[in-house]
């Protein structure tokens, strides 16, 4: 890895926490819930795009320096594991067994699904 592209991962990945912060902080205000919805939109929408982009460098259509300033430094960056993971337990912790449940299979099944939806967007571009 050369130093220019470690950079554009670093600066990737600060924009897509900065953008996670700016979009979970937007859907609090908007969302009256206890279920974590904005973790939820951004983890799914990372998914989403780390699969076309992914997709599409492994066709040879995106160069492979972008699949990691955008996959490993963007989406790297917006989604988190970890927020997810603590707000499961914080759920279970309130006794709120069903949302904790539904928290993290749903986030799981939906996450993976977008991954999936991307591949096949990036297919269906590439032709």
């Amino acid at each position: 890895m050369t130093p220019l592209l470690f950079l554009a991962v670093s600066l990737a990945g600060g924009v897509g926490a900065a953008l996670r912060l700016v979009v979970d902080g937007a859907v609090k205000a908007r969302v009256r819930t206890a279920l974590p919805v904005g973790t939820l939109l951004i983890n799914v929408a990372g998914s989403l795009v780390l699969g076309f982009v992914t997709e599409l460098a492994l066709a040879g259509v995106v160069d492979d320096v972008w699949r990691l300033v955008i996959g490993t430094g963007l989406c790297g960056g917006f989604t988190t594991f970890s927020t997810a993971s603590f707000e499961t337990v914080r759920l279970v912790q309130e006794r709120r067994y069903a949302l904790g449940a539904m928290n993290a299979v749903g986030m799981l099944v939906l996450a993976v699904g977008a991954g999936l939806l991307g591949i096949a967007l990036g297919r269906l571009l590439i032709g």
